[in-house]
């Protein structure tokens, strides 16, 4: 294997990491991205790319939650012929992330302890700025090198047509990518998605989610006086939950040949507010919400029933003196469907070739989390996930490590101009 020095990608290294200082310094919690999208425009004009280029589509419009803008798309023309590239990465953090204040500490970017610090995925943002500053301002060098390196100083920074996607409300489920109209990304054959740790994880798949919600509507009554003219919300809720870690349907779930897992996120009462208010009152009213994950989607809409068939069979077992019942609503969705791109498929093998060239070894992961690429896939444009540096995402703990950021930042230029 030839490793490439890394002369022969002219990375500004210290720009690379101011880019991303700047980035994590800018609020935008899922949902509320037009901030840092308006930093990464700003970013983008100062490095040459022309505001012709640059535009806001109109996902946020389907996204049936509030979101300040819709995703933004960033064409760079190509300077050779060949089929479009699409890097993407999402604008948005956790709202653990706001008012974050990222400082630098040696090798490591941290957050100063009260919040998380918005690596996941501003690592990807700066990544993808870095790449179009890097293919407009600079060239190869042209010593006598390795035949190999020759060849890609014969192409210099020449690239194909090549489509920047930043993608909004990803934290809060994939919502950004799910409502993209691929029709506006020209045409991409492959795409290369930054939301990892390290540059040498190559993420080829990932699992579908299903979720879950089951809304109980019981009776109050008082829980001294008469507890028996009441029928308890709170306890139908309890008896299913029980019920489905008895039926195996809990946490980490395995089936003949089948696995996924399951969780239960939300028990509550109306607006967030908590189921009964008071100990002297039997509950009227419980929400629960869940989810379930697996590689087959099949496999995670089965969950799902097995817990709509604990919350009918805890119905049945709650009853007031008179034998009524409480009313069970119950339904469940498709979040994201799960993917996984061969091994020999040109994405992955793209992907595996440039990371060699660098002299790292791709290690081939299966995600068991969503990603914008479970929705990218499903568009019809295969998608690989790299990482650059995030590392204990979502915590206060949040650090992104400066070498991995800058092995990713050389892998993406060179995921963009390397030949066919």
């Amino acid at each position: 294997m030839v490793m490439m020095d890394n002369f022969a990608i002219p990375l500004d290294t210290a720009a690379a990491v101011e880019h991303l200082m700047r980035f994590l310094s800018v609020e935008g919690v899922t949902g509320k991205e037009a901030d840092i999208a308006a930093s990464v425009i700003e970013a983008l004009k100062a490095v040459g790319v022309s505001g012709e280029n640059i535009r806001f589509d109109d996902a946020n419009e389907r996204i049936p939650l509030p979101t300040e803008t819709g995703n933004l798309i960033v064409d760079l023309p190509g300077t050779r012929p060949g089929p479009r590239l699409l890097f993407s990465t999402h604008l948005d953090t956790v709202p653990l992330c706001a008012g974050a204040k990222p400082l630098r500490d040696g090798n490591r970017i941290v957050s100063d302890g009260t919040t998380a610090l918005g690596g996941d995925a501003r690592t990807g943002v700066a990544l993808l700025v870095v790449v179009a500053e890097t293919l407009i301002k600079h060239s190869l060098p042209h010593p006598p090198i390795t035949l190999l390196a020759e060849t890609l100083i014969k192409h210099s920074l020449r690239h194909p047509p090549i489509t920047l996607l930043f993608t909004v409300r990803e934290e809060s489920g994939l919502h950004g990518a799910r409502e993209l109209d691929p029709a506006v990304l020209g045409g991409p054959v492959m795409c290369v998605n930054v939301d990892g740790q390290l540059a040498s994880d190559l993420i080829i798949g990932a699992v579908g989610q299903e979720n879950w919600e089951a809304e109980i509507v019981g009776r109050a009554s008082h829980a001294g006086v008469a507890p028996e003219t009441g029928i308890s919300a709170t306890l139908v809720g309890a008896l299913a939950l029980a019920e489905a870690y008895a039926a195996g349907w809990f946490g980490k779930i395995e089936k003949s040949d089948d696995r996924g897992t399951s969780n239960i996120g939300i028990f509550g009462g109306k607006d967030g507010m908590a189921a009964g208010d008071a100990t002297n009152v039997v509950t009227d009213y419980a929400f629960l919400k869940g989810e379930a994950r697996s590689p087959e989607p099949a496999f995670a809409k089965m969950i799902a029933e097995g817990y709509e068939a604990a919350f009918e069979k805890a119905k049945q077992a709650v009853k007031d003196r008179n034998g009524e019942t409480a009313r069970v609503t119950f339904i469940h969705h498709t979040a994201y469907p799960p993917f996984k791109l061969n091994e020999n498929s040109p994405a992955v093998v793209r992907a595996a070739k440039a990371m060699k060239l660098l002299g790292l070894e791709p290690n081939y992961l299966f995600s068991n989390g969503g990603l914008d690429a479970n929705w990218l896939d499903k568009h019809g444009v295969p998608t690989v996930t790299i990482g650059a540096g995030q590392a204990e995402i979502h915590t206060v703990n949040e650090y992104v490590d400066l070498r991995e950021y800058e092995k990713g930042c050389r892998l993406g230029v060179l995921l963009a101009t390397m030949p066919e």
